[in-house]
């Protein structure tokens, strides 16, 4: 997902809603708008301008111009004759919701009919809200949105518990509470199936933010009211008790001063995780409904309750949508899924799809000037953000979005999602799209991205992609004046500056065309606002959407046939140039959209066949790889001629008539190359059906340096008024290359105003693995804002980017340094921001300087193998004299994992079958792992993770839950750290495909937990110049010289086995990084070496664990004869049999007793024989008679406490043994294993005797029961703390009997924070009994809702 950097104050408050994600971007900058018709403070939102417009004149190498397109539309009418620019109120008004750019008022003003009716567009995106101002009606009156569906299932309920009414009406909801059913609903079956969810995981986090405060506001109250009680109460006791030294008096002033402390603690600790709603859906006789009971929202119990709740069905059937509350003012609709086993709570998760979708097709009929760019079109919205991921696309959401297009028939798509790709048009989710586009005619449209003013920026699936139209953003005079609110307008329109770049890696364009990036448009409703103004190419591309689908209106009002290759032609080709440079059509793609001209281009080729021509090229004397366009870049390539061969493909629809379609076709085009001298290619082909190839050659030798694109077009020789039929894009980029020691580049007096981007490219010189670069700005007046961006292009990898966004209050020097990967061209982008300075008459000049330094490592991964060996490195400089100063670090540690289950599972639900019919296949991988301590944790899978659209499977979603089913964790491509406590945790990995071959071979999928070690535990390596040095010691390596050309070794040492961390598995890898060199002196604090940027993978394998040959000692030690010991060990397996023997029939019992006498008889008073019988009575199950249950439980407890000799056993507990003397060890040893089975019996019998207390009604029963308690608890405390997490609950019987709540709460209290172990469900059951007890309602609500989360009824759906 894209997003913006740099982002101004203006935008703090709504870029909240878009966490970022790591290296991911989300396509839009967000500023607050605050009602509508009012613009918001947005004078510096992030945007920026890619064209050099204004700035010096072409740089050298431009080459001939590429195929003109139309020229660019006329100014607007505000323009004055001086170059500035003035709104009146309606040209403001338009400005927020720019149209005028892209033809719409000329289009409309001569077809007001067709304004997008007719058309439906599917919104790829975060969600859209229903009850959002202009998306009710259509502007011929027919619903906006057809339907509203969550395809990521962040929503999903699990609804398969089937419960029927009692007799008053009312049924017991998935959450245990209480819910009356309306009587006038009508169930024939009487089966209600019943679901629970909380509910801030329906809500984005800015939304959860609010709700919190709010709510917080009124516990507080509460709590503070609770406070004042208890210390009113605590005053008036010590007023009436002053002087008592009475210790029962000393306890009640003890309770109640752990009332209050207890009180303040939890307004100190408090964390609303919010309220837990009810679902419950049945079948009417019709049709499925559901109902959504809410009372926990706003606190309310006569709000919210499900009897008053309005029952919805699948949205598409009524188009009907709840509000939790007034509260939160949130929207949602249901869906029912598998029989009303699954119902699904769709709700926004960014305001980002309202936005666009209200610039695509918002209609307001009183304000007609804000209405998006198609009124007339309607909507399906296909939620593809996961909630859970906050707002991150997956790929389950994109697939089943897919479906959703395809069922309902859409005729277009709008995806202002995308990011950066290993491989272009390559991934599950550009085969399937593809589909969409070839054979169900669907015209996709996406944003290019967010990432620039570089080149080689452009995303996917929008610009990587050859089926879909990728969108550039554009932002106008207007805008600028009117929805950016800047002090003077630009004179002319321009990409903004981070709007993404070309060519793709594999030589396409990128960029298609470009449409106005920025609008004030409507958002949620949960924002308590109208409107918002965003920009980014997220907004480029619906109102590029909504220009197309008020050509699709007027294709199908008029009778042309509708194709994805005749409408992206006719746009194409009609597009205003917006830039006369040839280079800038990697910025802005053929041009701004015309919609007026575009639908002329569709009136002429009504007839024409339905073809899209696809491009394949390859080098002459290569095979692979499959290229979309030429692109030479580096200086080898630049320096001889190359040829390439270029296949060129009509491609028809998948339904195309092989007689009527495919076999009459046949088109003369006539080749044209934009520049003869440097691109020669044949003069005409004639091409059929089955394609045909034509040889380009490229010649680079005698241009310039820089930047250079070309085109090969071929023109119908028939109807050359079609523009070019197909297109084949050339970037050449000539670096310049670097000398001196060490290389370096300086750029004086460049002239900056804004918008203006300089471009250099640079040779990379071999050796180079870092860049120190120093930039001066000076001549200015108002503070000036810098996009600064490198890119190089390396195969099968991501574009290696680096970035800064810098801000110049006044002249003065920075400095930067990152890493370089010697031998590829680097791309330098400094620009000034679009609408910095823009009031300023004063140029920026800009002094750039860049060195090049490196280490050149001949591993550049090194690896230890667990073994007390070193690992030779051997080290040089080749461009100038550098530091070697190694330092390594290891701070982490992998452990792989294999699970240990899978389940396959062919998914049921219309939403998982693809439009080929195939059935999604789920496979579910099961991992278990433990931790021994509290540590931050991520899973890795080395296999799927990091790769979203260039992935071959669709899913990878994870979560990580304890034993309680409590999710702590989940995730998707890119995993998160996630802090956990010592314990065992399972791992759920869901990956989905169609093929179940592809999946069997997933079944045994490695997966690592990566740790994090404390910092504390971090291992710096050592290093020696010789190869005995980690043994010996000898020969350590601090730091040497290098001299240009001559090699240096040493050696990295293995770490000591002393400082690994405790608890690793062997096989596990310990990872970190190895720097080598220190920047120069300009980074230099205090003396101390600022190490190198460039870093390098280190990894040590741990070995298997030391032989532990004391225990084999142990073994034939001992002074006890062969028969002694024979007998032990037979007495000892008698004993452990007990707990396996089975008591579940008469015979059974009566066995098991015989056994228990027998033993008893052969072993008489031996304490561990009778601590097993007790503990196998305690487990056994209770029979009817409960009160027997625990007499019998008493019985056996007193036989173990009168199996010991307590003066002797404390006796020997208060020696101290001699350490060196083995058999007292061994004597001390068993003298506390005796105490702790005698302190159990002792915890049992309390147990026992307060479960008698409380079943009996007698009350001289129930009084001798008391004296018997505490009696046997006074025994209890002598051998043990009492207090403890092991015998705590006892106290707390103990102090809940006396009254003393306060002192039972906080016992528990600390009994549940000092368990080492996971929550256990008794200990929370009990602290809510007592929270209850005291009053506390408000604390009681609280952590019943915490009980939701710690201990769900089951695992939530994928």
């Amino acid at each position: 997902m894209w997003h913006l950097r740099g982002r101004s104050s203006a935008t703090a408050a709504a870029a909240a809603l878009h966490k970022p994600v790591a290296h991911l971007r989300l396509l839009l900058a967000v500023s607050a708008w605050s009602g509508p018709l009012l613009p918001a403070a947005a004078s510096t939102v992030a945007a920026a301008s890619t064209t050099t417009r204004g700035g010096p004149s072409p740089r050298a190498g431009v080459a001939a111009s590429a195929m003109p397109s139309s020229p660019p539309p006329s100014a607007a009418e505000g323009t004055t004759a001086a170059g500035g620019f003035r709104l009146t109120e309606p040209s403001f008004l338009e400005s927020l919701m720019p149209k005028k750019e892209i033809g719409v008022d000329r289009f409309l003003a001569a077809h007001p009919e067709y304004d997008g009716r007719g058309a439906l567009i599917a919104i790829f995106d975060s969600g859209v809200d229903p009850a959002a101002a202009g998306l009710q009606t259509t502007s011929d009156g027919k619903p906006k949105i057809l339907d509203i569906i969550d395809c990521t299932g962040s929503g999903d309920v699990d609804t398969s518990k089937v419960v029927r009414a009692d007799d008053d009406g009312s049924i017991v909801g998935a959450s245990g509470t209480r819910l009356i059913i309306n009587p006038s609903w009508k169930n024939p079956s009487q089966e209600w199936h019943v679901g629970c969810k909380l509910v801030y995981e329906l809500f984005t986090d800015t939304l959860n933010s609010r709700l919190k405060k709010e709510r917080k506001k009124k516990w507080d109250e509460d709590n503070q009211e609770a406070i004042s009680e208890a210390l009113k109460q605590l005053n008036e006791f010590e007023k009436k008790h002053s002087k008592s030294d009475d210790a029962k008096q000393k306890m009640a002033r003890e309770d109640l001063q752990n009332r209050l402390e207890y009180l303040r603690k939890q307004a100190e600790g408090y964390d609303d995780r919010g309220p837990v709603i009810d679902i419950v859906t049945w079948h009417d006789g019709d049709g499925w409904r559901v109902a959504v009971d809410t009372q926990g929202l706003e606190g309310n119990k006569n709000c919210g309750k499900l009897a008053d709740f309005v029952p919805l069905t699948n949205y598409r059937l009524e188009r009907k949508f709840g509000i939790f509350s007034k509260l939160d003012a949130c929207s949602f609709v249901a869906n029912i899924y598998d029989d009303g086993n699954l119902v699904s709570i769709v709700t926004d998760c960014s305001p980002h799809a309202t936005h666009v979708a209200g610039i695509a097709a918002a209609f307001h009929p009183n304000e007609p000037l804000l209405n998006g760019v198609a009124p007339g079109a309607q909507l399906i919205s296909c939620k593809i953000g996961d909630t859970r991921l906050g707002s991150m696309e997956t790929g389950t959401g994109l697939v089943r979005a897919l479906i959703a297009a395809v069922e309902h028939k859409c005729d277009l798509i709008n995806m202002s999602y995308g990011e950066p790709t290993l491989l272009p048009d390559y991934g599950r989710f550009i085969d399937l799209a593809s589909e969409v586009v070839d054979k169900h005619r669907i015209i996709f449209i996406s944003s290019a991205g967010n990432n620039g003013p570089a080149l080689n920026t452009v995303g996917a699936p929008g610009g990587t992609s050859s089926s879909i139209i990728g969108v550039g953003a554009y932002v106008s005079p207007a805008m600028a004046a009117g929805a950016h609110c800047v002090v003077q307008a630009p004179a002319e329109g321009m990409e903004y500056t981070w709007s993404s770049r070309g060519p793709a890696a594999d030589g396409d364009l990128g960029v298609s065309i470009s449409a106005p990036g920025g609008a004030v448009a409507p958002v949620p409703t949960w924002t308590l606002q109208s409107r918002m103004l965003m920009n980014g190419t997220s907004m480029a591309s619906p109102s590029a959407c909504g220009g197309v689908a008020l050509l699709v209106s007027a294709m199908k009002a008029e009778g042309i046939p509708l194709s994805p290759y005749t409408v992206r032609k006719a746009i194409e080709n009609t597009a205003a140039s917006i830039s006369d440079v040839p280079e800038e059509k990697l910025t802005t793609g053929h041009g701004l959209l015309q919609v007026d001209r575009a639908f002329e281009y569709a009136q002429r080729a009504k007839e024409l066949p339905l073809v899209s021509y696809r491009i394949s090229i390859n080098q002459v004397g290569k095979s692979i790889p499959k290229l979309r366009g030429i692109y030479l870049r580096g200086s080898n390539a630049c320096h001889q001629t190359s040829e390439w061969t270029v296949q060129l493909d009509p491609k028809f629809h998948e339904d195309a008539s092989n007689m009527e379609q495919l076999v009459p076709f046949e088109e003369c085009l006539q080749l044209h190359s934009t520049d003869s001298s440097a691109v020669k290619i044949p003069e005409y082909i004639m091409v059929t059906n089955n394609g045909r190839t034509f040889n380009i050659v490229v010649n680079p030798v005698n241009i310039s340096s820089g930047l250079h694109y070309y085109e090969v077009y071929g023109i119908d020789c028939k109807a050359p008024w079609r523009g070019p039929i197909f297109r084949v894009p050339i970037t050449v980029i000539k670096p310049i290359a670097l000398s001196g020691e060490p290389p370096a580049l300086s750029l004086s007096n460049l002239s900056f105003k804004s918008g203006h981007i300089e471009r250099r490219f640079i040779n990379v010189p071999i050796g180079a693995s870092w860049v120190e670069v120093t930039m001066r700005t000076s001549a200015f007046d108002t503070p000036r804002r810098f996009f600064l961006d490198t890119v190089q292009i390396c195969p099968l990898k991501r574009p290696i980017k680096w970035e800064a966004v810098v801000t110049f209050s006044s002249p003065s020097l920075k400095n930067f340094s990152f890493p370089v990967e010697g031998g590829l061209t680097l791309e330098l982008s400094i620009a000034q921001f679009w609408s910095s300075g823009i009031a300023s008459h004063e140029p920026t000049c800009v002094d750039f300087e860049i060195v090049f330094h490196g280490i050149s490592i001949d591993q550049k991964i090194i690896g230890l193998d667990g073994s007390e060996a070193p690992v030779r490195v051997v080290a040089r400089s080749l461009l100038a004299s550098e530091r070697l100063v190694p330092v390594a670090t290891l701070n982490k540690v992998k452990t792989p994992y294999r699970p240990v289950e899978c389940n396959l599972c062919s998914l049921t639900t219309s939403r998982d079958r693809l439009p080929s019919g195939k059935q999604i296949i789920a496979l579910t991988l099961t991992y278990k792992f433990k931790l021994e301590d509290g540590a931050e944790i991520k899973p890795h899978v080395p296999l799927l993770n990091n790769r979203i659209y260039d992935n071959k499977f669709e899913s990878q979603y994870y979560t990580i839950s304890d034993s309680n089913k409590c999710v702590y964790s989940s995730g998707d491509v890119y995993p998160n750290y996630v802090r956990l406590s010592k314990g065992e945790y399972t791992l759920q990995l869901y990956i989905r495909h169609d093929n179940v071959q592809l999946l069997e071979k997933l079944k045994q999928l490695v997966l690592f937990i990566e740790r994090k070690l404390e910092k504390k535990d971090f291992i710096q390596l050592s290093f020696y110049s010789e190869p005995d040095g980690p043994v010996v010691g000898n020969g350590t390596f601090k730091s040497s010289v290098l001299v240009p050309g001559e090699p240096e070794a040493f050696y990295v040492g293995p770490p000591s086995r002393e400082k690994l961390p405790k608890n690793v598995l062997p096989g596990s890898v310990l990872v970190g990084s190895i720097t080598y060199g220190v920047v120069s002196s300009f980074n230099k604090k205090d003396d101390q070496n600022q190490h190198a940027p460039a870093s390098y993978s280190i990894s040590y394998l741990i070995p298997p664990s030391k032989v532990d040959n004391d225990k084999e000692k142990g073994v034939s030690s001992g002074k006890k004869s062969i028969s002694e010991r024979l007998n032990e060990e037979v007495r000892d397996t008698k004993i452990k049999f007990l707990s396996g023997f089975n008591q579940e029939t008469e015979d059974d019992k009566s066995s098991w007793m015989a056994l228990v006498a027998s033993l008893k008889s052969e072993y008489p008073k031996y304490t561990p024989l009778l601590a097993k019988i007790l503990e196998c009575i305690v487990q056994k199950a209770t029979s009817d008679d409960k009160i027997s249950h625990q007499k019998e439980i008493i019985a056996a407890a007193d036989e173990v406490v009168d199996s010991v000799d307590k003066e002797d056993l404390a006796k020997s507990l208060s020696l101290k043994p001699d350490p060196e003397d083995e058999e007292a060890q061994k004597n001390k040893k068993r003298m506390e294993e005796t105490r702790d089975q005698m302190a159990d019996a002792l915890y049992q019998k309390g147990l026992a005797l307060a479960e008698i207390e409380s079943l009996k009604t007698d009350e001289s029963t129930e009084a001798s029961a008391k004296d018997a308690f505490e009696e046997n608890y006074k025994e209890l405390i002598k051998w043990v703390d009492a207090k403890s997490t092991k015998y705590g609950s006892l106290t707390v019987l103990r102090e809940r009997r006396c009254g003393r709540l306060g002192t039972a709460l906080k016992v528990m209290n600390d009994m549940i924070q000092d368990d080492s172990e996971q929550p256990k469900k008794r200990l929370y059951d009990l602290k809510i009994q007592l929270i209850e007890e005291i009053g506390w309602v408000h604390v009681s609500a609280y952590e019943k809702q915490w009980m939701h989360v710690r201990f769900p009824a089951s695992l939530p759906p994928f």
